[in-house]
């Protein structure tokens, strides 16, 4: 069989162009595909912590010194709870993460994958895997371009085409989780009162925001709301604005604010993964699973995981065999720790009783959370850089 490339990575964000820009460096051929024309917006938190910092600044100090002159330096969190509690926790020993529009983001990392040696195509809808039958072997995708199809052929596939991933879901690899089932709702807001240099999580009963500055005066809002908590036909605009109206800690910050784009709706949030891939093909960034952001630190997974796809596509290169095993073990070494944490929180802000307890116990001892905010900034990880 004639292979185009010995890589094809269908889904051009994070996880997808990193693992490309990794392959390519390598001396690999790698042909990027994706559905969409870049720039493009992407639904996020738009904020790079310290650990995902440092990540980059490893793979590609050049970007990474980009991505710290042209964001907004974040020094930490502020967190909130029901009744009032809240907590503001710095990074520690001058650490610091970045603010900046995803589009921005997504943009560098693909053009620093073209430069390493991938080519990309954009504007190319893959709706199947090419698969061979004796052994069963993903061998490409299959692709639609205006009227046309096409089969685009490789030794390794990487799919990292997002939650909704359909090579993924089409082998049965990958689905929407039925519980919890959150949607997001993301706009961008001038003339919000009180910005500092923290990002922002406040922690509610029937969900929780994230708010987080960026440069020129603009705010990241992202609401997210439990299927139970959504009005059917309610429009995201009255949503977003409603969760700021009702909300006693941002009601008065958003007097005057202006919001300066159209809301985003992102749903439902969670992605159940039951391995990380099969014979000829690997997982990487969302397609691999999927968390709702509350720690805000889903690049960190998606850059990390293209790392990791990337070592598997090259071992099952230059042996033959398949390498989907090695990377789920690698995944687990990796990820397991914070998938727990993530999990927990999960499960706290689905509980109105174990919310109530933390908040009252947030008032008379702010470490826990603190320690949180190491947490899910990847201290560790920026200290050991």
């Amino acid at each position: 069989m004639h292979f185009d490339s010995d890589v094809l990575v269908v889904g051009a964000g994070p996880a997808g162009t990193v693992a490309a820009g990794q392959l390519a460096a390598a001396g690999a051929r790698v042909r990027i595909i994706d559905r969409a024309t870049f720039p493009r917006d992407k639904l996020c938190g738009d904020t790079v912590n310290p650990g995902c910092v440092a990540m980059l600044s490893r793979l590609n100090p050049a970007l990474a010194t980009r991505v710290r002159a042209r964001g907004l330096t974040i020094t930490g969190m502020t967190i909130s709870g029901p009744g009032g509690v809240t907590v503001a926790a710095e990074y520690p020993a001058g650490l610091s993460g970045t603010a900046l529009m995803r589009r921005d983001l997504d943009q560098w990392l693909l053009e620093a994958a073209v430069c390493a040696g991938a080519q990309f195509d954009p504007g190319v809808a893959v709706h199947r895997p090419e698969i061979a039958e004796h052994p069963f072997r993903v061998v490409g995708a299959q692709s639609t371009c205006g009227r046309r199809e096409y089969a685009f052929r490789a030794r390794v596939v990487i799919a990292a085409d997002g939650r909704a991933s359909r090579i993924a879901a089409s082998l049965g690899l990958a689905r929407f989780a039925t519980t919890p089932q959150r949607w997001a709702y993301g706009a961008y807001f001038s003339r919000v009162r009180g910005m500092t240099s923290r990002g922002e999580m406040h922690i509610r009963r029937d969900g929780y925001v994230g708010v987080a500055p960026l440069p020129g005066d603009v705010a990241n809002v992202c609401v997210v709301r439990e299927r139970a908590h959504l009005t059917a036909g309610q429009p995201p605009d009255a949503l977003i604005a409603g969760a700021i109206a009702a909300d006693p800690v941002l009601q008065d910050r958003f007097i005057g604010a202006r919001r300066v784009s159209d809301v985003a709706v992102l749903g439902p949030l969670a992605v159940e993964s039951r391995a990380a891939g099969c014979a000829g093909m690997l997982l990487a960034g969302d397609a691999a699973g999927f968390v709702d952001p509350m720690t805000g630190d889903g690049l960190r997974f998606a850059i990390r995981g293209g790392e990791l796809a990337a070592h598997a596509a090259l071992a099952e290169l230059e042996t033959g065999v398949p390498a989907h095993a090695q990377l789920l073990a690698s995944r687990m070494r990796e990820f397991a720790g914070k998938w727990r944490v993530n999990r927990a929180l999960r499960a706290l802000v689905g509980s109105r009783h174990a919310l109530a307890c933390a908040a009252l116990a947030a008032r008379a001892w702010s470490a826990p959370v603190e320690h949180l905010v190491g947490i899910a900034g990847d201290i560790r990880l920026a200290r050991s850089a």
